[in-house]
């Protein structure tokens, strides 16, 4: 891939631009935007970004689970209504998923949309949400029930961010590179375990894992742009790990859960026959040095199975979810939400315990 790329979307083509200088793409846009920034982007980068944009065109939110709701919006909205914004200004977000998410869905619902655009922080953004046009946004506590497709007009990648990001940040970033070389069965996947520890010193120098990881997912979402059947396959290891942030209160970052979430899927297509016990050992040992740490306890495991009941996925009474026959063959599948589905999600987190790292 070059230094930039151009996706393709029945919304418009958008850019994806590399840059090594996030302060420097942001004058020209001042005039007739806005910025949503995450608070702790801005504590440790306020020099640079009050050095070029004016305070009164910053929003600077705390990029919580608990703040990307239907209500925080609303109050975000209002804020801009407020200042002034038009139908033909811009919102940019600086920051990493969540971030994003607010931004992508006032963008796309405020004046009946308006143009964004996006400079990744995080290495999950950065590899993987960044692209796609998606905007979720959770309620009553249930992860993304409500959003929207909207992209960006503009993406900058400037990995300086990466510097920056705890260790737990980067791991999370990890488990969505992970997520699609597996699905991919990219080459690249044995190197990125190798490199995991150098990844997790020096995470601006893995540029080439971030620029894989978003050529798999362009490649994807430019046939299937609005999540109708072969974008589909990027729910493998979502579907049990948007249920593990919730019942962990959103403890375990989204990435690691997802990582989990892939482990959960591998075990119930081994126990449904779909996979066989060498390549589940195989793509757990891929996965293992990613995992969290975190166990859920079968006091836990009722929450855990409503959260799973809340998946948007689902239809009807079957849990909407992607298995897998090895790495680079994944299917969709409902499974019957019932006491034996039950009993194997049961055993994954008592049989297979002591197994996670």
């Amino acid at each position: 891939m070059s230094e930039s790329f151009v996706v393709k979307s029945g919304f418009g083509d958008y850019q994806v631009n590399f840059a090594n200088d996030f302060a420097a793409s942001l004058p020209p846009q001042v005039e007739t935007s806005f910025f949503i920034v995450d608070h702790n982007v801005m504590e440790i980068y306020r020099a640079q970004i009050e050095a070029v944009l004016p305070v009164h065109r910053i929003l600077v939110v705390e990029a919580t689970e608990l703040h990307k709701t239907i209500e925080h919006c609303h109050f975000i909205i209002k804020t801009l209504v407020d200042k002034g914004i038009k139908r033909n200004h811009k919102l940019v977000a600086v920051g990493g998923g969540i971030i994003q998410d607010i931004t992508g869905f006032i963008a796309s619902i405020l004046f009946r949309g308006i143009d964004w655009n996006f400079y990744p922080t995080t290495l999950l953004a950065q590899s993987d949400s960044c692209i796609g046009g998606k905007s979720s946004i959770n309620v009553e506590g249930y992860k993304n029930l409500v959003g929207t497709f909207w992209p960006p007009r503009q993406v900058f990648v400037d990995t300086q961010f990466l510097d920056t990001l705890p260790r737990e940040e980067i791991k999370s970033g990890i488990g969505e590179i992970l997520h699609f070389y597996l699905i991919d069965g990219s080459s690249l996947t044995h190197r990125l375990v190798d490199d995991y520890e150098e990844f997790l010193e020096a995470p601006r120098a893995q540029i080439e894992h971030i620029r894989a990881s978003l050529d798999i997912k362009r490649k994807v979402i430019e046939i299937d742009e609005l999540d109708q059947n072969e974008r589909k396959i990027f729910n493998y290891g979502h579907t049990f790990g948007h249920a593990i942030e919730t019942a962990s209160d959103y403890t375990v970052r989204h990435g690691q859960a997802v990582t989990m979430g892939m482990d959960i899927a591998n075990y119930v297509s081994l126990e449904l026959g779909y996979l066989d016990k060498g390549s589940f050992d195989l793509m757990r040992q891929t996965l293992a040095k990613n995992m969290p740490s975190y166990q859920l306890e079968q006091a836990q495991m009722d929450r855990y199975f409503r959260a799973l009941t809340k998946d948007k996925k689902n239809i009807g009474s079957n849990l909407g979810c992607i298995l897998t026959r090895g790495p680079g063959s994944m299917q969709q599948a409902q499974i019957v939400m019932d006491d034996g589905f039950k009993r194997i999600l049961s055993s994954y987190f008592t049989l297979t315990s002591g197994d996670r790292v």
